[in-house]
């Protein structure tokens, strides 16, 4: 069995770096594509996020080596987001703000999260014939998601679309595994009391067969 990526770049160190970046960066690639602002679509391409955040991987690894208990994927994975982060501000000219770089390391704008998460949940499931239908629960699951605690909304991201395991989570959110399995069982529960409750999410269903 080969060795995991931790071990690889543990005791291989630079020397391992490519091989092991080309095993996550189809991890990284969805996380991207997941978060990334919907107005830079067409313009922004995930690899090109990606191969930036490998540069800055790079440039920074001995970070990573001078840290034993930190996971290499979810090390990797925050320089990739706050690579997304810098492309989109380069593009719409925002500053950096005090107050939104306090935000969960996951995450950062829960406004975006929020909206990947309907746009994800929603998409799926209706036609793009009824664009105005499809709209129309986004905002709706929108509103439910809204009234979540935020580290829970986040659990939900992390672990049904990016597909983190439960201890990336909860190495990412800073939490133990029990909170974050905890608080998984909790959201989940919640989604499916907002999802539910909608009168027009099984109308959305339906248009999609």
């Amino acid at each position: 069995m080969s060795d995991s990526p931790d071990e690889q770049m543990r005791t291989k160190g630079r020397d391992a770096l490519g091989d092991v970046f080309d095993q996550i960066s189809p991890r990284l690639l969805r996380m991207v594509d997941f978060r990334l602002d919907p107005r830079l679509s067409g313009r922004v391409e995930p690899e090109d996020v990606v191969q930036e955040a490998y540069l800055e991987v790079s440039r920074r690894l001995e970070q990573f080596l001078d840290a034993p208990d930190v996971s290499f994927f979810v090390w990797v994975r925050q320089i990739t987001y706050q690579c997304m982060i810098g492309v989109q501000r380069r593009h719409f000219g925002e500053k950096r703000s005090p107050r939104r770089e306090v935000r969960y390391r996951a995450g950062g704008d829960q406004s975006q999260a929020t909206f990947s998460i309907a746009r994800q949940l929603v998409g799926g499931l209706t036609s793009p014939s009824r664009g105005a239908i499809r709209e129309e629960l986004i905002q709706k699951v929108r509103e439910g998601l809204d009234a979540m605690d935020e580290i829970d909304r986040e659990v939900l991201a992390l672990r049904h679309f990016e597909h983190m395991t439960n201890a990336e989570v909860a190495e990412t959110l800073d939490l133990s595994p029990s909170a974050a399995s905890n608080r998984h069982v909790r959201a989940l529960g919640r989604l499916g009391e907002i999802l539910t409750s909608m009168d027009g999410f099984n109308q959305g269903q339906d248009t999609g067969q």
